[in-house]
């Protein structure tokens, strides 16, 4: 370190104090995202002195660190972050597809893909896949890998200190370092995290959750698991696997879950159930082709959602007596069927709720499929060091 850094990073010293007001201004810009703020704005909402601000947004934005529009009237320079802050990368691998997606650090998406995966693939071919899209989309948009700044990966598993847990979903992940395996594939390092916890994150910064100190978001998909954000913070747990409300046991005698257990939720609530129980009358249907017979009338598949959902509702009503959230946000395969799912899950949450908190607002996810990618996003941005 130079002494000119030694004596920046001093304790109470002149520099370490622009660089603390320099952090106040741009967490305001992190916070607005793709919003523009006025300088009046970082002002009032950092408490520094109006020269202060101008002084600082002068300064990030020689250093490229900041865009600024001059304004006319009261509207005044409006600030935003610019590209030359970095770029970030979101990964997220699903039982059977990977997407990838490229942010500037204002979290405006500028690049995004998906594609198939072999289901129970390992680790080596999800990982080289997801290298060869952030690869492409990088050259499209005339980037590279220097450029990037962090990435943030979501996996449909439990994690422990980065490490895969048992899981029936990503077999060929079990046991795996998440973390160090992808940082040598991908050339950067890689923040892991379950995508739930990464749909919360989401939900919660660009979603219905915003404005919620409290927060549930559940991916109900091929398994069933929750993302938790209490008191404005992602909750993991003290070994990092909580959340994984699919293993609620609802009846000891019931169906056999893949975890080895009898009756979980994921037994009656994920994609599979819904398969199954359709598989004579539409052999070889998708979720959405049930969804759209359902639509229709299908009483058959009426029924799975209906099952789906009194159960799915069983168990946000344990989750709502033990965490009393503030709204629940549902996501993946099976919420795209809507208010055929949701309208019995709200009638099984009040079944069996504490009364008093049966009006728990249970909505669907507003950001769709996206939601663990924009969530990976979200980590790899929060983790940058925009002064670094």
């Amino acid at each position: 370190m130079s002494s000119d850094s030694a004596t920046r990073a001093a304790p109470g010293s002149t520099g370490s104090l622009k660089v603390a007001n320099q952090r106040r201004v741009l967490a305001v810009l992190l916070d607005r995202g793709t919003e523009p703020a006025t300088q009046a704005d970082i002002t009032r909402e950092t408490g520094l002195a109006a020269g202060t601000v101008s002084t600082i947004v002068r300064e990030l934005a020689a250093s490229q660190v900041v865009d600024t529009v001059a304004g006319s009237g009261r509207r005044g320079t409006s600030v935003r972050l610019a590209r030359g802050a970095g770029l970030v990368a979101g990964v997220d691998f699903g039982h059977s597809h990977v997407s990838v997606a490229i942010s500037e650090m204002s979290g405006e998406v500028v690049a995004e893909s998906r594609q198939r995966l072999t289901i129970g693939h390992a680790h080596t071919e999800g990982l080289a896949v997801a290298k060869e899209m952030l690869t492409a989309l990088l050259a499209e948009l005339g980037a590279d890998l220097s450029d990037v700044r962090n990435i943030g990966m979501g996996l449909p598993a439990p994690l422990s200190n980065n490490v895969v847990m048992s899981s029936a979903i990503l077999p060929g992940w079990v046991g795996l370092n998440a973390r160090d395996a992808a940082s040598a594939v991908l050339g950067v390092d890689v923040l892991i995290e379950n995508d739930a916890n990464l749909g919360a994150l989401a939900e919660h910064r660009h979603g219905h959750g915003r404005g919620h100190a409290n927060v549930v978001f559940v991916k109900v998909s091929s398994g069933v698991g929750a993302g938790l954000i209490l008191d404005n913070q992602l909750f993991r747990g003290s070994a990092g696997t909580s959340g994984e409300i699919g293993h609620l046991t609802l009846d000891e005698q019931g169906p056999l879950c893949r975890c080895g257990s009898r009756g979980c939720l994921e037994a009656y609530a994920a994609t599979g159930t819904a398969l199954a129980m359709m598989a004579d009358q539409m052999p070889g249907a998708g979720v959405p082709a049930i969804i759209e017979s359902a639509q229709q009338g299908n009483v058959s598949a009426l029924r799975v959602f209906e099952d789906a959902g009194l159960h799915l509702g069983w168990g946000l009503a344990t989750v709502t007596n033990l965490l009393n959230p503030d709204v629940i946000l549902v996501g993946g395969d099976m919420a795209h069927a809507g208010e055929l799912l949701l309208e019995s899950a709200r009638l099984g949450l009040r079944r069996h709720v504490l009364a008093g908190t049966s009006t728990t607002p249970v909505l669907v996810a507003e950001l769709g499929d996206r939601a663990s990618m924009i969530g990976a996003l979200v980590l790899a941005i929060d983790a940058t060091d925009l002064l670094a």
